[in-house]
């Protein structure tokens, strides 16, 4: 027979066993939560669920029994609880100790855990006391059950005996669970220990119980909503070492954590299918800053992606987050990497180890704060863990966006290529120095000949389109010249069709332009130069496709059997070019001189158009024009000052600026296998086939070995 009673309350006035209104027992029964989620059932095999999909309920005994690890197992016949009155009652606090008790030792059973009836019963009373201010002693108590840490030791390094049992903790949680309409604003303090209490390193009851008091907090306070999400979205990057392990509990490692995460966050969003409005902008808030580790942003990648799967909804905004934060880092690298030599900067990319031990990174760091290393090894180290951290998080990008392309249906190639167009458009295009970010369009749009199309047919677009910003204009020119230039699965068809789109448009231009020209203006005719060198540097790469041998069925490698004096190419393609070549503007003192230099010599070789007396008379051609700071906003089209030769006047020109030269991470570039049009020497001038040449180089400041070259 078990004796239950108030320490408010005297023997005298005990309640009788007749009396059934305030039974615990049936008090239990009356107020115990509704499950939210159907129980849970195992295969025949006896196999349990994943965690993912586990359920939430609680079985019958775990409302008023103690876990089988604080105690023997509940009998089948369920207890039957008698009260007498003349027992002498009193209360037991949570901590174990009473006038002067001896410790009691944390791992073994306490005869003190009370019944999770009349825990309910206490947490009830000790909340609406409370909230009415009479008294908050019993309230306090609460938090400090859930405030406790797990870890503490004494001065011995025994655990302490002030830590709650299990059986408490799991206890004083059904009695929140049971009271959560109960939790206002004036539960704030309550509520937040318990929401930074720990509780990941758990078993998987106190976790499904845990997460089913979270669904049904925020479900029933609104305002909790916001901070039961930013708890569980803040275990999204990197876990504490020190998470997972609590004494008394089998480890519970990495993997498992993010699973318990997203069981919390998937059930919150199917019991409040509004709550992504409040998780989004959380997401981006939590996103780690630009500071913390590789390790740490690219695990939140991860999980933000994972969150797509059941709240499809932030599909968007959450591809959308992650394009910004790679466009940040990729453009930081490539500033830093300015301040370095060339051959320093690409040793940079290749030396970066995609397999290397993540959590060595604690160790880098304290190299990077160590005052004894030297400005560079640090700025290095710095440069080292960006594209670390770029390449892990392109690659999630990769793994995410391939399934659709691989083994989608067109519908489902097309939505996925209408998103990476809309961040295309709206996020890589306008951003300078995007070097890697890019790339995704370029590998997803040649898996289907329509796919190129469209992402061809869209570039084209805006460069016609003169509502759109200049600069944006000129920058799409950069990406379709890359694009048709490098794209191995760009047929030559395309290239064809491409070519004659901004041939017309250049001639457009030239028509418009050509009356009131003096000379070559790049500030008043920046349309008219970025489609010139558009032009230019898809004919270095694909001058093959443009023949008309090529036209007529020939392949690359029949065209190259063929002597310079039996290519020949089609009329509109040579007046394109000669018109916009020998005009007034002439483009080939504004264009890159590495791209001008290389046309030079294929048309030269070709006896297709020479250009060698034009490139005589602009050295000698001084560009007078002012400079605003209006014009120089931008270094990819602005008029950006160059020394063209030692001795020479200073000449405005465009950057060389092509967005899909080869991709260097080392991880991620697995995905771009195949994608090129790699190089191909001119046969009879170049001694090298299949090899990139200085057109591979972003940097456009060796004019003079160019030069030299051409004058050899």
């Amino acid at each position: 027979m078990v004796s239950l009673a108030t320490a408010s309350r005297s023997p005298a006035t005990a309640i009788k066993p007749t009396t059934t209104a305030t039974n615990p027992s049936k008090m239990l029964a009356r107020s115990s939560p509704i499950p939210i989620l159907k129980s849970s059932k195992t295969d025949s095999a006896g196999t349990k669920r994943k965690m993912a999909d586990a359920d939430l309920s609680l079985s019958p005994s775990s409302s008023g029994a103690s876990d089988a690890s604080d105690g023997p197992p509940s009998p089948k016949k369920r207890a039957r609880v008698q009260f007498e009155s003349d027992v002498s009652m009193r209360e037991v606090p949570w901590n174990g100790k009473e006038n002067g008790d001896n410790n009691i030792n944390n791992n073994s059973q306490r005869t003190t855990d009370k019944s999770a009836a009349v825990v309910r019963e206490e947490v009830r009373r000790a909340i609406q006391r409370h909230i009415s201010g009479t008294d908050s002693e019993a309230y306090d108590r609460i938090k400090e059950i859930f405030s406790a840490d797990p870890r503490r030791r004494d001065e011995d390094g025994l655990s302490s005996y002030e830590v709650p049992t299990h059986t408490t903790l799991r206890h004083h949680l059904l009695g929140l669970l049971s009271n959560v309409a109960s939790l206002d604003r004036s539960c704030n303090g309550l509520v937040h220990a318990v929401l930074n209490s720990e509780w990941l390193g758990r078993d998987e009851s106190y976790i499904k119980l845990y997460i089913r008091f979270l669904g049904n907090l925020a479900a029933a306070q609104g305002t909790y909503l916001g901070p039961v999400l930013k708890m569980l979205v803040n275990y999204m990057g990197e876990i504490p070492k020190a998470t997972g392990k609590l004494p008394g509990y089998a480890p519970v490692h990495v993997p498992e954590i993010y699973t318990r995460i997203h069981m919390a966050l998937r059930h919150i969003m199917q019991l409040i299918p509004s709550g992504s409005g409040t998780l989004s902008p959380i997401l981006s808030m939590q996103f780690p800053f630009d500071t913390d580790s590789a390790k740490a942003n690219i695990a939140y990648t991860r999980n933000l992606i994972r969150v797509i799967s059941y709240a499809p909804e932030l599909q968007a905004d959450i591809l959308a987050l992650v394009t910004e934060k790679l466009v940040k880092i990729d453009v930081q690298i490539q500033v830093d990497m300015e301040d370095f030599e060339d051959e320093v900067g690409e040793d940079l990319l290749h030396d970066v180890n995609p397999e290397e031990d993540e959590d060595d990174e604690a160790d880098d760091a304290s190299i990077v704060s160590d005052e004894s290393v030297d400005t560079d090894s640090r700025r290095v180290k710095t440069i080292k863990d960006n594209i670390f951290k770029l390449d892990g998080m392109i690659d999630c990008l990769f793994e995410y966006y391939s399934p659709p392309f691989t083994s989608g249906t067109l519908d489902d190639k097309e939505n996925a290529l209408d998103l990476l167009l809309s961040h295309f458009q709206g996020i890589i295009l306008p951003t300078y120095r995007s070097r890697h970010t890019q790339f995704l369009l370029f590998h997803f749009s040649q898996s289907s000949p329509i796919l190129v199309d469209r992402f061809a047919a869209s570039c084209v677009q805006l460069i016609f389109n003169k509502l759109q910003p200049g600069i944006l204009r000129q920058s799409a020119a950069a990406y379709l010249a890359s694009f048709v230039a490098r794209g191995a699965h760009v047929s030559g068809e395309v290239v064809r069709d491409v070519f004659d789109l901004l041939g017309t448009h250049l001639s457009n231009l030239r028509v418009e332009y050509e009356d009131s020209c003096r000379g070559p203006d790049l500030r008043r005719y920046g349309p008219f130069y970025s489609t010139a060198q558009a032009l230019l540097y898809i004919f270095c790469f694909r001058w093959r496709d443009l023949t008309t041998a090529a036209m007529e069925g020939d392949t690359a490698d029949q065209v190259d059997e063929l002597e310079p004096e039996e290519i020949a190419f089609p009329p509109s393609v040579y007046e394109v070019l000669h018109r916009g070549i020998f005009s007034k503007l002439n483009p080939l003192k504004v264009c890159s001189p590495v791209i001008v230099s290389e046309f030079a010599r294929i048309t030269h070789h070709l006896q297709f158009i020479s250009v060698i007396s034009i490139l005589e008379t602009n050295k000698r051609l001084r560009i007078s024009s002012f400079r605003s700071i209006s014009a120089l906003s931008d270094p990819r089209f602005s008029q950006v000052e160059r020394e063209t030769r030692a001795g020479d006047d200073l000449g405005y020109q465009l950057d060389a600026y092509f967005p899909f030269d080869p991709y260097q991470l080392p991880r991620s570039r697995r995905w771009l296998e195949d994608d090129y049009v790699q190089w191909r020497g001119i046969p009879g001038l170049d001694d090298q086939d299949d090899s990139d040449s200085e057109l591979d180089d972003d940097d456009d400041d060796d004019v003079d070995d160019m030069t030299e070259t051409d004058e050899e």
